[in-house]
């Protein structure tokens, strides 16, 4: 009861709803919602059109129609089509898009993404909104099936961080996803994540995992709990400690051997995952130490968005 309640609190507050909102398939988790996306359309719209997009208004009719056409500029991974629709409809729900390529495709120059058909005034209102996010959300995609393409051949995971842009972290974790990773932690609300910091806060390894375990039992709380570690030394100290706590300890900049030899004597009593100054160069190596999870932080944080542009059909 203690677990159902607080979940149900924390969707009441975050306004979550039961069912995913995109494509199934993706299987999207519930922190990413239609009143949300709504909220971020909304915002973002404040910030470029303010009181009103005048260059449109002050030469093309108000009942014209016409459309135009995304074309890419460059190839890689598509992410960001489903999020131009919202777009588009939350501007004008009378503007018709015909998708071309899917979410998760990959694209070569030239090719189109997508037609939008409707009102002019409202293609051009919602034009660079449009192409601002899926820019980014198809670098971020491309970028992530770079990644998962050279451990492919392992069991290991590829995983986000936070490290993200300030109100547009939806969006790039949905493009983790197109790009064929996973999410880690959205926030810091739905996982226990001890750093460095608060173990050393916390007074070291043993403090932090039983204060951790306390509060969650004070507090009626249902959260994984992933530990940090530094070295070898720190790894034993969270199986002495950690059994039945920890789910997951987490090997931060370690040596290719350290992380080898930390696997082996976790010896799968904790999911491990690694972390730490991981680039395309040595992910493969990292990957084939055994660990299950690779989180890296340069899929959203170090990325170049894809170049496309949104250009006007004269004849319908």
């Amino acid at each position: 009861m203690c677990e159902i309640r607080y979940k149900l609190l924390i969707a009441k507050e975050m306004g979550l709803k039961l069912k995913y909102i995109f494509n199934f398939a993706l299987m999207f988790p519930e922190y990413i919602t239609e009143s949300k996306l709504r909220a971020f359309i909304k915002s973002a719209l404040i910030e470029d059109v303010g009181t009103g997009d005048h260059s449109s208004l002050a030469c093309i009719p108000a009942e014209a129609v016409g459309a135009a056409k995304l074309i890419f500029k460059e190839e890689g991974i598509v992410a960001g089509l489903e999020m131009a629709e919202k777009i588009f409809h939350q501007i004008d729900k009378k503007l018709k898009v015909e998708f071309q390529k899917i979410d998760g495709d990959e694209i070569k120059k030239g090719e189109i993404g997508l037609v939008v058909t409707g009102n002019k005034q409202a293609i051009l209102k919602a034009e660079r909104l449009v192409l601002n996010c899926l820019q980014r959300m198809s670098g971020i995609a491309t970028q992530t099936r770079q990644y998962n393409d050279q451990i492919s051949h392992t069991k290991a995971k590829l995983l986000d961080t936070r490290k993200t842009t300030p109100n547009f972290r939806m969006m790039e974790k949905w493009a983790v996803r197109i790009g064929g990773g996973k999410n880690h932690r959205f926030g810091l609300y739905d996982m226990i994540m001890l750093k460095d910091n608060h173990v050393d806060y916390a007074g070291g390894i043993k403090n932090a995992i039983n204060s951790t375990v306390k509060y969650l039992l004070t507090n009626c709380l249902d959260l994984r709990i992933v530990i940090e570690t530094r070295n070898i030394e720190e790894v034993k100290q969270v199986i002495q400690n950690g059994t039945g706590k920890v789910h997951r300890i987490l090997l931060d900049n370690m040596m290719l051997s350290t992380t080898a030899e930390a696997v082996k004597l976790i010896n799968k009593q904790f999911e491990t995952e690694a972390s730490g100054n991981i680039n395309l160069n040595n992910i493969k190596s990292v990957a084939e130490t055994g660990v299950d999870y690779i989180s890296v932080g340069k899929i959203t944080h170090t990325y170049k968005s894809l170049d496309m542009s949104l250009k006007a059909v004269q004849e319908l």
